[in-house]
């Protein structure tokens, strides 16, 4: 019955031209995401120490994008909306740990399922509870109202977690991210967890069965839609010897997390070998990013060792160091060579780029809060058609390419605003003549301030009118 009403669901808000997609065979989809990676990490965005020469690979082949956003400033809502198009006010996921995928949303693996692909999700979760009796965050969570797996949601193949484990060894009791451990906080594979150790390097372990999966899509010649999302470098963070060994001269602290990092990059270059030895790369998206910035207020410390690179503001923050994430696309198909764009996006624009890619097209009428990249993947886009909303917690903010709106309200200042305090309730920033957000102009520009607002609030009347 459950599935009937998806299914119907599915069909009632999607309509496809199948004549769409005979330019050539159907892309094959992935969507990698790092946990709490900020844009700074990363060697192309010009870390100082760290070594991550597979990202930087795909930097140099594919599309970078410089200015590429997580649709909010905490892991759950940015993966809500990669699922969706939606901003998480739609959604219902506020922040991390509330909320669900909800039955009544259209998730892109139901819509890839229905074009014939086979769907598979591998790590991190985030989305609702793997089981309806439990939940390592407590009864809070609220488990039976907010049990919501990959698998209710059009993923045929799943092996993951509901939430963030230790990066290394993440079945050693000393790791658990828990008070207490307990093998449920860990992986489900196709709803039963797993209870038998795992050792070793999470990211691996994530790996090793997003490349089974993909092996036998191939082989079976069906195109394949693959989430890959990652722990590293969330807490706990905890490196493996070897690439603690590669940062020998640092702290103990920084050790744990470049190693971490490093590790995560090592299996981006393996998912990118097998593609090009099964012969599948050519006809691949692959896309990377992070789902918010680096943890850790006001600035690294301990084991938060993440760089927001020149920006303000770290999680949990709607400033540039908060949402402003690495953003890469490699589909040699499309994308012959490497190149970089200032255009905004955010990971709200997954949902429509793969369904134009696919020859799906939304109904009207549902509200999409991402764009299409295509025109940009193929050259044809200049500007962003709209602009990029943001609401997390007590801030909202609008982004519409060279301005930025953000509403704090005085009194609840953001955590991760390096101590920079208000100057008004509204700030304006020119994100292209001060991309560090360190000159509030809204007392220069009030009419541009009014305009800006009436879109906010605008836009926040039409997320919360649709919400569930």
């Amino acid at each position: 019955m459950i599935r009937s009403l998806r299914l119907y669901i599915v069909l009632a808000a999607i309509a496809w031209p199948m004549a769409a997609c005979a330019a050539g065979p159907k892309p094959n989809v992935i969507l990698i995401m790092a946990d709490d990676l900020g844009w700074g990490d990363t060697g192309y965005n010009g870390h100082p120490h760290l070594r991550t020469p597979h990202l930087d690979a795909m930097s140099a082949a594919g599309l970078r994008f410089d200015r590429f956003y997580a649709a909010s400033a905490v892991c759950s809502p940015t993966r809500g909306s990669c699922l969706t198009g939606r901003h998480p006010s739609r959604l219902g996921i506020p922040t991390a740990n509330a909320g669900h995928l909800h039955a009544n949303e259209v998730c892109l693996a139901e819509v890839l399922k229905a074009h014939g692909y086979t769907t598979g999700h591998f790590g991190k979760w985030h989305l609702g509870t793997m089981t309806a009796d439990y939940s390592g965050k407590g009864e809070r969570r609220n488990p039976k109202k907010n049990h919501s797996t990959p698998g209710m949601n059009g993923f045929d193949e799943w092996f993951s977690t509901e939430f963030a484990v230790a990066t290394w060894d993440p079945y050693d009791p000393t790791n658990a991210h828990t008070k207490e451990f307990d093998p449920r906080n860990l992986y489900w594979h196709n709803g039963v967890n797993v209870t038998e150790p795992l050792t070793g390097c999470d990211s691996r372990i994530i790996m090793d069965k997003a490349t089974a999966f993909i092996e036998k899509a191939a082989k079976d010649n069906r195109p394949f839609f693959a989430v890959i999302w990652f722990h590293a470098p969330h807490e706990p963070v905890v490196g493996g010897p070897g690439y603690r060994a590669m940062y020998s001269r640092f702290s103990e602290d920084q050790q744990h997390y470049y190693a971490v990092v490093t590790a995560l990059d090592e299996q981006v270059g393996r998912l990118r070998k097998q593609l090009k030895d099964l012969g599948v790369e050519r006809h691949t998206m692959v896309w990377f990013a992070s789902d918010n910035g680096p943890e850790g207020n006001p600035h690294a410390h301990g084991r938060r060792r993440g760089s927001a690179g020149p920006y303000r503001g770290r999680k949990r923050s709607l400033y540039e160091g908060g949402v402003r994430v690495p953003g890469l696309l490699v589909w040699p198909a499309k994308i012959t060579q490497g190149r970089t764009t200032r255009l905004p996006a955010v990971t709200s624009d997954y949902f429509p780029t793969v369904l134009e890619a696919v020859g799906a097209t939304p109904a009207p009428g549902r509200p999409i809060d991402g764009v299409s990249l295509m025109p940009l993947i193929e050259g044809r886009m200049t500007e962003r058609p709209q602009p990029i909303g943001f609401r997390f917690a007590s801030q909202a903010a609008l982004h519409d390419g060279k301005y930025k709106l953000v509403h704090n309200t005085a009194h609840k200042r953001p955590r991760s605003d390096n101590g920079q305090a208000p100057l008004t309730e509204w700030e304006l920033y020119d994100l292209v003549a001060d991309p560090g957000e360190t000159t509030n102009i809204a007392a220069k520009h009030p009419r541009r301030v009014e305009r800006m607002r009436a879109q906010l609030a605008e836009w926040r009347a039409s997320c919360e009118a649709d919400g569930p």
